[in-house]
């Protein structure tokens, strides 16, 4: 039950959860009586916590006569609220009233998640269960399943192949052009390309598409990074492609990047171990929960 710490006669909110928790009982009980007896106040204890509030809120809440009960206008407006601040109340005391969260996270993530919206999550994850330690690992994500083969990741956030089945779908990401700003490509030319290393779903997907649509190509700088595709492409060295979601590293699409060949989407999956944790778990849940299309870094 909640009390009225914090709260005095003379120093009161204007919403003190103690009346509003008396208001929203005796709304439902429809009986000062009957309230009073299920929060194990007197009745003159419920009349003073209603009478505050309708001092405190400047409204009539209640139209009372000998025989019955009944919500004002004023009153039905405010028990809405009434409802949502208890609920709000009781999820922060559960959180805060049970027993933290120990352990250790072991999270896979491909590089251009961690590099766009991830961090907000974790620190979000971090906010709430500071006692849990996150042990993150940076790689492909064709790298990241075979850690999690070896048993030495608890879950991963990545890439998957058209086709595949592993994982639990995110979000879906159309793949768009980057390059350094003012670039215009001559597509009379084979098409400069930076990409990352074999093997790598966007590497794959981009040389498939240019094959199927009968485009030329030209690898003119390989990474084992997205970070290092970036660079190259910062210095001119050609055109990279990434997630349009994730883009950053002041890169930005061609002058003409109409003419350029259309990329496909990739999907971004979650997969976890088959026995998780409970903080493992927990981390899983607020990752599938939020929507990692959101933040986009440029």
């Amino acid at each position: 039950m909640l009390t009225a710490i914090g709260f005095t006669d003379d120093n009161a909110a204007m919403l003190n959860p103690v009346w509003i928790q008396t208001f929203a009982t005796v709304a439902t009980a429809r009986s000062f009586t009957d309230a009073g007896r299920q929060l194990g106040l007197s009745q003159s204890s419920v009349s003073d916590h209603i009478r505050r509030l309708e001092g405190s809120v400047s409204r009539r809440l209640f139209v009372r006569d000998t025989h019955s009960l009944a919500l004002t206008p004023d009153g039905e407006a405010l028990l809405v609220h009434a409802r949502l601040i208890l609920e709000s109340l009781a999820r922060a005391e559960s959180q805060f009233s049970g027993p933290r969260l120990q352990g250790r996270v072991r999270l896979g993530t491909s590089e251009d998640l961690a590099q766009g919206p991830l961090p907000n999550v974790l620190a979000a994850f971090r906010a709430t269960h500071p006692d849990v330690e996150l042990e993150i690992t940076i790689g492909m994500t064709s790298k990241l399943y075979e850690w999690m083969e070896a048993g030495t990741l608890d879950l991963i956030v990545g890439k998957r192949r058209e086709g595949e089945r592993r994982g639990v779908p995110l979000f879906r990401g159309r793949l768009e052009w980057l390059a350094r700003p003012g670039t215009v490509v001559d597509v009379r030319q084979p098409l400069p390309l930076i990409l990352v290393n074999e093997p790598s779903v966007t590497r794959s997907v981009v040389l498939d598409t240019l094959a199927k649509n009968g485009w030329r190509w030209r690898v003119v700088c390989t990474s084992s990074s997205h970070s290092g595709c970036i660079a190259a492409a910062r210095g001119g060295l050609g055109i990279t492609v990434r997630a349009e979601n994730l883009t950053g590293g002041g890169l930005v699409p061609p002058v003409n990047f109409d003419a350029l060949p259309a990329l496909p989407d990739v999907e971004f999956i979650t997969l976890a171990a088959r026995r998780l944790t409970e903080p493992a778990d927990t981390l899983l849940q607020l990752i599938r929960k939020s929507d990692l299309r959101a933040a986009r870094v440029d």
